[in-house]
């Protein structure tokens, strides 16, 4: 029997979820690590995965760079606000369109005791840009040498004019590694003892359980002095993560779901911390013949059988702004008449289906994250309802982080994933990315050519009013294509203890320096 996809409809399944939820919460077990925690002197956090990997330019997630971040300094670094400042390097200068010169910070030293120099520097760069293999490589390709004048002066010279060097190193994999360290002892040990020059120190690491850090008393920039010990505990469970939070086992935790916003805004030891982020739920859908969703108007379809607005006034309580764009406002390129605008029409999704020959309705497989993000199982649940209603039965695969990053990189999905993505160059020429024929042939199969030259010249152009309006364009394009359906920006909630002074991030990093004690 077919039903209309009404506000009591939507209530009455959100409610269902969020009851789910909350049985889950009072069945949950503690986690909590064998040894007592010492509240004064230990900062426990956690923001759901464990960490994936001590190369810092073999991953592409925001949990795990939020922990290297303190082990690793950037050359450059963002603000609280997104906006660049000096690091490692305390001067830069653009020579021409393809070279710029840096000037380190002397007596900044690796956590081993060795001298952190401009040979590390190149050593860390060229390895990410000429390695293929490793998952950050598409963001530092275009680096083609590291040139070195001196032991605190480096040039990079870039194979073409390129825009975003500067967002480059200061971002995700831009963190400096020991060059020596690294070719005494090799990779392997590296990765089991890791060594940095950031303002924390590798203590150990148990997998799927936590990492262990403590404070670097030698650091250069500002030093952590209040804590002796910080802890990032694995707990991609929401309930169990809260009640960690809850019962003082905890100091942070990551992606608090509205359901549980009042009990910690209402405990005597918890308050809510939230901000907004530069990260974005979407749906990747396949282009490639063989798969209804290679068909626009399926594909169309879905688009209009979402209701953004729904899902975030329901699941996130308002925590989030729909979207038909990746590129969020303060970005550069962003166009933002496409901020806080979604389709939902339930009748022409119906339409465009039948128009496709899929009057009957058709049935899709979607893959998709759980504990990652906010509310990540119920987005999913919900949107599978929504389709639902518009002829479309869905399938869902819902995993774990760490497998379905494995499904996703290695293209074992089937019709489509859901997943948010994050955006750390501040800047569309990451943004749009995937709609290039290079990068989408290895995601959904996706590729126009005018969208393809487009990105190609935006990328080395040093003019930033005509880098705008290409990004633009390839916005209007794309949205007629929806190889990607773009659904809602979300805010951060993390819960923090009473006793810590904590702001969030554009960037979602957690850098241990700025959290202070009350």
């Amino acid at each position: 029997m077919r039903f209309k996809f009404s506000t009591f409809t939507i209530c009455a399944l959100v409610s269902i979820l969020l009851l789910a939820g909350c049985t889950t919460t009072t069945t949950s077990k503690s986690t909590a690590p064998e040894a007592s925690k010492e509240e004064d002197k230990t900062l426990t956090i956690s923001l759901g995965p464990d960490l994936m990997t001590w190369d810092i330019h073999n991953h592409t997630t925001t949990t795990t760079e939020a922990i290297h971040v303190n082990v690793f300094d950037y050359l450059l670094m963002r603000d609280k606000a997104g906006e660049i400042q000096p690091h490692l390097a305390k001067e830069w200068n653009r020579i021409d369109d393809t070279t710029v010169e840096f000037k380190l910070n002397e007596g900044v030293k690796f956590h081993n005791g060795e001298d952190l120099t401009a040979d590390d520097v190149k050593f860390t760069l060229e390895r990410v840009a000429k390695d293929d293999t490793l998952r950050n490589h598409g963001d530092y390709d275009t680096i083609k040498e590291v040139k070195v004048l001196d032991d605190l002066t480096f040039q990079i010279i870039t194979t073409e004019p390129d825009p975003m060097i500067l967002s480059r190193i200061s971002r995700q994999a831009s963190g400096i590694l020991p060059k020596d360290y690294i070719e005494e002892n090799g990779w392997e040990h590296f990765e089991n003892s890791p060594v940095g020059s950031g303002p924390l120190k590798f203590v150990e690491w148990k997998r799927d359980n936590q990492v262990v850090l403590e404070p670097n008393p030698d650091y250069f920039g500002k030093k952590v002095t209040n804590v002796d010990k910080v802890i990032f505990r694995a707990i991609p469970e929401d309930s169990t993560r809260v009640a960690e939070l809850l019962s003082g086992n905890i100091d942070i935790v990551a992606n608090v779901p509205p359901s549980d916003w009042e009990r910690v805004k209402s405990s005597d030891n918890s308050q809510i911390v939230n901000g907004p982020s530069n990260r974005n739920y979407m749906m990747f859908l396949r282009t490639q013949e063989g798969w209804a969703t290679s068909d626009v108007k399926v594909r169309e379809a879905m688009d209009y059988a979402i209701n953004d607005q729904a899902i975030v006034d329901s699941l996130l309580n308002g925590g989030g702004t729909p979207s038909l764009s990746r590129v969020n406002p303060g970005d550069l390129g962003a166009q933002e008449d496409l901020y806080g605008k979604y389709n939902y029409d339930v009748t022409k999704a119906k339409q465009l289906l039948a128009e496709a020959g899929y009057a009957d309705g058709l049935t899709i497989e979607l893959s998709g994250p759980t504990g990652r993000y906010i509310q990540d199982r119920e987005v999913m649940q919900l949107i599978a309802g929504m389709l639902q209603e518009a002829g479309i039965k869905t399938e869902m695969n819902l995993m774990k982080w760490e497998a379905f990053v494995e499904l996703r990189e290695q293209q074992k999905f089937k019709d489509g994933y859901l997943i948010a993505l994050g955006s750390s160059f501040f800047d569309a020429g990451q943004s749009l990315d995937y709609y290039g024929t290079d990068r989408a042939s290895s995601i959904n199969g996706y590729s126009n050519p005018e969208v393809d030259q487009l990105l190609s010249d935006a990328a080395t152009s040093m003019d930033e009013s005509a880098r705008i309006k290409m990004y633009q364009r390839v916005q209007d394009i794309v949205n007629e294509d929806k190889p990607i359906l773009p659904l809602f920006q979300i805010d951060q909630y993390f819960g923090v203890s009473k006793s810590l002074e904590y702001e969030t991030r554009m960037d979602e990093l957690i850098y241990i320096p700025d959290i202070t004690n009350k």
